[in-house]
């Protein structure tokens, strides 16, 4: 019997179209993690691996006969807590989301959400961006997904960018409260700045109306509540 089976979780056989039980046939040697990418699913999207009945990393070579239980990720994901197959603890939660998901990563950055996006990253520099910093890469990218130096990582299923929002928010366990102290650009924390030093800059009714401004230590762009900051947060309390 040269064969293992596989008995996939419901929530990665339904959206993988994977059958229940799944033989799967061994014609050389190679990891859990290697076959079950082989089967469309990244190696984010799984939180346990049970091998004949015992635990087991991805690192696991799999002999003929075994059945091995593949567990999706469970919400919500705690990157701050180590498991078999994430063994370093992360001490926060950090985002970098791919060109597939930019729109996501605005609103993530409305909730205060530290969300790196560009349009111009390759998936190798969102790989290396990812391991460094240690960020959960979102996006509808499988073959993303599975790089090896990825360990967290969501493959998003809603085509919605406030879906996703929603879907991001329920799996990592986000408050979906208006923040706005990240610039929705560039990212940056934003700094408080005396009126007297942007109003030149500013609109006739901007500079009569308001009196209190951010600034984004970075690109520059300036930040304060008007009918704009009351648009955005009545989406997000929308999407909760």
């Amino acid at each position: 019997m040269k064969y293992i089976t596989f008995y996939f979780h419901r929530e990665l056989r339904e959206h993988f179209g994977l059958k229940y039980p799944l033989e799967y046939v061994l014609q050389r040697r190679a990891s859990i993690k290697d076959i079950i990418e082989a089967l469309g699913v990244p190696h984010t999207e799984v939180g346990e691996i049970i091998a004949d009945e015992r635990e087991a990393g991805f690192d696991h070579i799999p002999s003929p006969g075994e059945k091995i239980v593949v567990r999706s990720v469970e919400a919500p994901v705690d990157v701050a807590s180590s498991t078999r197959l994430r063994p370093e603890a992360w001490p926060e939660t950090r985002f970098i989301a791919d060109v597939n998901v930019g729109k996501l990563a605005m609103l993530l950055r409305m909730l205060g959400q530290d969300t790196l996006w560009d349009n111009s990253y390759s998936d190798r520099q969102v790989a290396v961006l990812a391991a460094r910093e240690r960020r959960i890469v979102l996006s509808r990218d499988r073959g993303l997904l599975k790089r090896r130096e990825i360990m967290h990582g969501r493959l998003i299923r809603a085509c919605n960018p406030d879906d996703q929002l929603r879907e991001v928010a329920r799996i990592y366990g986000l408050d979906l409260t208006c923040s706005f102290s990240r610039c929705l650009r560039c990212n940056q924390v934003l700094e408080p700045v005396p009126k007297s030093e942007i109003i030149q800059r500013l609109k006739p009714r901007t500079r009569k109306y308001f009196d209190y401004f951010e600034i984004c230590p970075g690109c520059e762009r300036i930040y304060w509540r008007g009918s704009h900051w009351e648009k955005m947060c009545s989406r997000i309390q929308d999407a909760g």
